[in-house]
Formats: structure tokens, C-alpha cells, sequence
């Protein structure tokens, strides 16, 4: 009877082919829209990842995001530095500022200060230079994979900011002193380290100029307990690399739109595909209805008939379910290259596996119901 179930649905080609197109174009909808989702979401924590060198971040409670930077006072480092179990604390400055270029071009840049005496907190891969070069006088390190796009001089013939080119940060001369490999980015602002006092002598004169602190904790200290101790004697938020990861990518998925716009694709993936492959299932069973009959003539049950269908779309699932996937894999990959945002781990083509096998069977269950009422005696009138 299987073999039946599968000459039949092999021998409408027009039908079959379209089975699997629909199938095929839902899976990659679902897929690629949820991988383009996850990549975005994973992009708004990349400031936080490669500056993860210690456990906590101390920030002010009204912190909603990684470059939402509260000012705090000067005197939160110390009062951190004396909590029991704390290895060290350093201080990191964080702001977005105006900047100009060489030639006159003006931009929006990311100021980061970094410890003096540590710069803890730098990027985690250098281009040029090394991360001691900060020390020069005037000394800042660039993005270089951001330097063509965002920090790109018009005139003169026009080229990207170089390691040894002059820039303005609020009308203070910068030398530029290395340059750095970082993360893919939700922000679009290039990010310009220094060391943390020429970034306070280069910001604009606030009084408080300390935006985060950054603290590791000793080796066998109790982190939870470390924390609750810091929130305690400062009066401020405490907060792990993940944590704020999340508290990040929360912020800005549901400020942004990013998390509905985003879900609506996926949904509409799962409409479409239901929508086209309910339809070309349904006429396809109708086209083959007196062959049904025929074999409920013949003895073969209810139950029979729905294992025949059943089994028709699942070798149309599986089959447009790997085409689909397979070609976002392919997109994914000319996205990664063009430095797009694109995460497809495995638990995404499981889930879009998953959704196409409920497509599939919701439109088995529609396509049943003329099979079920199909009385076997009305494929012998005439």
C-alpha cells in the first residue's frame, strides 16, 4: 500500500514539484529569518564580549543597554576595591562623542577609556600596533574592518583613516596608534579606545565622568556574595557578562521593533507554507480520490488511507525541508562574507524542521477529510 502512496504522488509531477517548492520556500523563510534574528540579537552583546576580561560591571540602575553610559562618581572604584573578594577594579569610560577627520570629514564616534595601569577592557585582537601603544602620547586604536566605512576621508583622493593619521576628538589632536579586530557590531558607530584619563581630559566637562567599573573576583570567592556586597556599599547595579548581554539585547529587541518585525517573517514563513502546501495537498488528494475509493473498495481502512497520505507528506517534508534549509545555509554564508548579521546554530533548523512537520500534517489532516467521507460505492456509478 506504501508503494501505491508513492506512485501516486510521483506520478503528478506538476503537483509534486510544487509540493516541495512551497515546502522548500517556507523552510528557508523560517530559517533564514530566525538565523538573521538571532544574529542580530547576538550582535547588540559584542562591546560586552570582548570586554569581558572581568566578572562583574558596575553600573548605575539606570542603565538600559551596553552604550547607555550613566556618569558615576570617581569614587566608586576605591569603594569597589575594598570589597572582600575582589581581585582588582578598574575603571572604563564610555561615551559617544563628535569627531573629524583629517580632512575635514565629521563623524559620531564611541570614545572607551581604558585603566591606565592595566588597560583592562581593550579589544581583544590587534591589527597593528599593540594595545601598549595606547601609552603614546595622544595614542588612540581604530576598528580596522570599520575604517573603510566609518572613518573613510572624501577628500585629497580619498582613503581610510591609517595608523599614523591625525584625527579631532572634540577639538583634541589624536594620533592614531594601532588598529584592532573586533566583534560584528549592532551599533554602527566606530568604537575608539584610549587610555581612561586622556578620555576624561578629551570629554565633554561633566562632574562625573566614570561610566562603568569593571570587576574581577577572586579565585574561590563567592560571586552572588561579591556582588550583593558591592550593591550594598555603593547603591548601584551589579551585573555579569551575560546578564548584561541580556539586559542589552532585551533593550534594544523590543525598543527597536527588531523582535516583531522579525517574528512576523517567521510566522508568515509558517502561513505561507501552510497555505500552499494545505491547498496542493488537498488537490491532489481530490485528484486521486477514486483511487482511494477504489482501494476502501477493496478493504483498506480509514487508517490505512491516512498512513498512505501521511506518509506522501512526509517525503514531501523532508525533501523541501533540506532544499530550504540547504539554500539558507548558502545565504547565510554570502551574508556572513559581506559582514551581515547571520548565527544559524543547531537548534534553529531544528525548530524549522519541527514547524515543517506541522505544516505538513496540518495539511495531511485537511486533505483526509474528503478521504474519510468518501463513500466507496461512488467510484462505481457510471
Amino acid at each position: 500500500m506504501y508503494v501505491i502512496a508513492l506512485k501516486m504522488l510521483f506520478g503528478d509531477w506538476l503537483k509534486y514539484l510544487g509540493l516541495i517548492v512551497g515546502i522548500a520556500f517556507a523552510s528557508l523563510l523560517i530559517c533564514q529569518q530566525a538565523s538573521i534574528f538571532l544574529g542580530l540579537t547576538l550582535q547588540t552583546g559584542s562591546f560586552i564580549r570582548d570586554t569581558s576580561q572581568g566578572d562583574l560591571w558596575v553600573m548605575d540602575p539606570q542603565v538600559r543597554f551596553s552604550q547607555d553610559s550613566q556618569p558615576l562618581r570617581d569614587t566608586i572604584v576605591q569603594q569597589t576595591r575594598g570589597v572582600a573578594g575582589v581581585e582588582w577594579a578598574v575603571p572604563l569610560y564610555q561615551a559617544f562623542t563628535r569627531g573629524q577627520l583629517a580632512d575635514g570629514t565629521r563623524i559620531t564616534l564611541l570614545l572607551v577609556g581604558l585603566d591606565d595601569a592595566t588597560l583592562v577592557g581593550g579589544p581583544p585582537l590587534m591589527e597593528q600596533g599593540a594595545l601598549a601603544d595606547l601609552r603614546r602620547d595622544r595614542g588612540v586604536l581604530i576598528d580596522a574592518a570599520k575604517a573603510a566605512q566609518k572613518l573613510y576621508m572624501k577628500r585629497g583622493g580619498g582613503r581610510e583613516v591609517q595608523v599614523g593619521d591625525h584625527l579631532s576628538i572634540n577639538d583634541n589632536d589624536a594620533v592614531v596608534v594601532g588598529s584592532y579586530r573586533a566583534r560584528d557590531s549592532f551599533f554602527w558607530d566606530p568604537v575608539i579606545y584610549t587610555t581612561y584619563r586622556r578620555a576624561l581630559q578629551w570629554a565633554p566637562r561633566e562632574r562625573n565622568l566614570l561610566s562603568f567599573v569593571l570587576v574581577k573576583v577572586k579565585p574561590g570567592a563567592d560571586l552572588d556574595q561579591v556582588r550583593s556586597t558591592i550593591e550594598r556599599k555603593t547603591g548601584l547595579k551589579a551585573l555579569t557578562n551575560q546578564e548584561f548581554i541580556y539586559l542589552t539585547a532585551n533593550f534594544i529587541l523590543y525598543a527597536t521593533g527588531i523582535l516583531i518585525n522579525f517574528g512576523m517573517a517567521v510566522a508568515l514563513g509558517f502561513i505561507i507554507g501552510l497555505i500552499v502546501a494545505g491547498q496542493t495537498l488537498y488537490n491532489f488528494t481530490l485528484d486521486n480520490l477514486r483511487h482511494y475509493g477504489s482501494l476502501k473498495a477493496m478493504g483498506a481502512s480509514n487508517g490505512m488511507l491516512a498512513r498512505m497520505v501521511l506518509l506522501q507528506a512526509l517525503i514531501v517534508a523532508v525533501l523541501g525541508y533540506g532544499i530550504g534549509v540547504g539554500l539558507a545555509s548558502v545565504m547565510g554564508l554570502a551574508a556572513s562574507q559581506l559582514g551581515l548579521a547571520f548565527a544559524m546554530p543547531w537548534q534553529i533548523p531544528a525548530l524549522t524542521a519541527a514547524a515543517i512537520l506541522l505544516i505538513c500534517m496540518l495539511a495531511s489532516l485537511l486533505s483526509l477529510i474528503p478521504v474519510f467521507r468518501l463513500e466507496p460505492a461512488v467510484v462505481f456509478k457510471g
